[in-house]
């Protein structure tokens, strides 16, 4: 028989949803099922959290301690360039292979760098714009304004 699962130590799991929606309790019971949490509710809370983020695929931190769960969103710049968008929101079941073709402004390529500055490997800020602008041109967006 396995050990006890200690609660008094903190887990972090991340966790790859769909923004806005309730994911299914089948996928979430594995992960949470040994840390003695309910699925269900922690797919509402994963909901709740991400209710800006609808239609995007964007990746959930869970810290868990003594079976309490506390959801924060980690965005990529892959998903906040599609925010920046500001495409209207399409059936994912329905319309497959989207072209995102749109223009974003250099300012916001700046912003997003900044967020993405502790993630990136890159030494500078310079560097994390180009991987920001790398980004923006494999999803297929433009990016207005730069001088």
């Amino acid at each position: 028989m396995p050990p006890k699962f200690d609660s008094s130590s903190v887990s972090i799991i991340f966790i790859r949803t769909i923004g806005g929606e309730v994911g299914s309790v089948s996928s979430l019971a594995p992960k949470l099922g040994p840390l003695g949490l309910a699925p269900k509710k922690i797919g509402e809370q994963l909901c709740e959290a991400t209710t800006d983020w609808e239609g995007l695929k964007v990746v959930c931190k869970l810290t868990v301690q003594n079976r309490q769960a506390v959801v924060q969103v980690v965005p990529s710049s892959s998903v906040l360039i599609l925010k920046a968008l500001k495409e209207p929101r399409r059936d994912r079941k329905k319309v497959k292979n989207i072209k995102h073709e749109g223009q974003i402004p250099f300012q916001d390529i700046i912003k997003i760098a900044k967020i993405m500055r502790k993630k990136s490997s890159s030494i500078d800020l310079k560097g994390v714009i180009r991987e920001v602008l790398g980004t923006a041109n494999s999803i297929g967006c433009q990016v207005t304004n730069i001088d």
